[in-house]
């Protein structure tokens, strides 16, 4: 057939391009050492940073979840998929947040993906003059959702506040919709919030925080990016998500009440979805108390100092380490063939890191994308710091 022949150039060409991607399957929980093959692998290429998502208690309350309510929640949230423990979980997460947030509420979603969709399209909906303002390196779910609301959108580079401010000085919309990560997820860094925060209150503009890499992990209480910068503010939308730090999964923005009742209403990515299965909203009860109590508070200090132990053990010389304080420790390597190379020969000493090439991140910037989790040990770290020491310089 002449569409199968189409369909098999085009993936020939990505694999001309170094930029096949494949898929393992993993045989064991997650966590820092995984079963993969047969093979026992010391993993550095999940985003479960604190560690949880084998965790005992959180495994023990999604069973009782289960007992209680079932698997499955059988329809969407606006029929009748919406459980106690989804009411309970979104209540919960609107007190875990509400200090940075004016009369804070929440709203659950199944993925991350699918609250960025809701969060942009639901703020711009049946407001055809609305302008959306997207930072360069934003995550591909919030660009698909600037898409999916179909209104004029401005991507203004990485951090460039001066840049921004000019655009939204320019803008005559009633609605002006900042949408930025918080960690970027790709390079580690934070974005300037504070500073963000002020530009869309001085010209009327909601800022949208993604803060799928922070929320856990960052604040003195694993609050998120929000509290980590002290800021407060009714212009604040929220988007967390809790198959990460959290360690099972879904998602949730929360925000002003009355953004969330909009969303309720107009976000068709979460009026048209089946809801969550109402067990994992239990189990991440138990979770979010994890975060908050003494245990997460630990688990945030020891990957604290891994983060410090890894950037003062990493010594390159051809490839490049950026600056991140964060769980994610990208080393850019830049050629695609080199970097598949070098994941693959960490694969073969028993290390397991993402190789991250185009689209994902820019032409000629192809990574290593190391990620750390308070459930390694320093011996963990060392071992791939050694291993990369020395790959470098073969």
């Amino acid at each position: 057939m002449e569409l199968l022949n189409r369909l098999h150039q085009q993936l020939q060409a990505l694999d001309d391009k170094q930029l096949i991607r494949k898929r393992r399957t993993v045989d064991s929980p997650c966590g820092p050492r995984v079963t993969v093959d047969g093979r026992e692998l010391l993993a550095f290429c999940s985003n479960d940073y604190l560690g949880l998502a084998n965790h005992r208690k959180i495994k023990l309350a999604l069973q009782e979840g289960a007992a209680i309510y079932g698997v499955g929640s059988g329809a969407s949230h606006l029929i009748s998929g919406h459980g106690r423990a989804h009411a309970m979980l979104e209540e919960r997460l609107a007190q875990f947040v509400g200090d940075q947030l004016e009369a804070p509420r929440a709203i659950s979603f199944c993925t991350g993906y699918m609250a960025n969709l809701a969060v942009i399209a639901g703020l711009t909906a049946h407001d055809r003059d609305a302008e959306i303002f997207s930072e360069e390196l934003n995550h591909a779910s919030l660009i698909d959702g600037a898409r999916l609301a179909r209104v004029k959108t401005h991507v203004y580079p990485h951090a460039d506040l001066p840049a921004l401010e000019t655009l939204l000085k320019a803008s005559h919309a009633a609605t002006k919709v900042v949408v930025t990560d918080s960690v970027f997820s790709m390079d580690g860094n934070l974005a300037p919030l504070p500073r963000l925060l002020a530009l869309c209150e001085q010209y009327g503009a909601w800022l949208v925080v993604d803060d799928a890499h922070g929320f856990g992990t960052l604040g003195a209480n694993g609050h998120g990016a929000l509290e980590h910068f002290n800021l407060r503010s009714p212009y604040l939308v929220y988007m967390g998500t809790l198959g990460k730090a959290a360690g099972v999964g879904g998602a949730f923005v929360a925000a002003h009440e009355t953004v969330i009742e909009t969303l309720i209403q107009k976000a068709r990515p979460y009026i048209f979805t089946t809801a969550a299965a109402p067990a994992m909203a239990h189990a991440l009860l138990t979770s979010l108390d994890l975060l908050e109590g003494d245990e997460g508070a630990t688990r945030r200090a020891h990957l604290q100092a891994l983060v410090a132990q890894w950037n003062h053990g990493l010594r390159l010389q051809r490839w490049r380490r950026l600056p991140s304080a964060t769980a994610i420790q990208p080393v850019i390597i830049g050629d695609n063939a080199e970097t598949m190379r070098a994941g693959a020969a960490l694969f073969e000493q028993g290390l397991w890191v993402g190789a991250i090439r185009p689209p994902t991140v820019a032409p000629g910037s192809a990574r290593l994308r190391v990620t750390l989790s308070a459930g390694h040990t320093r011996q963990d770290v060392s071992t791939l710091i050694t291993a990369l020491n020395a790959l470098e310089r073969t």
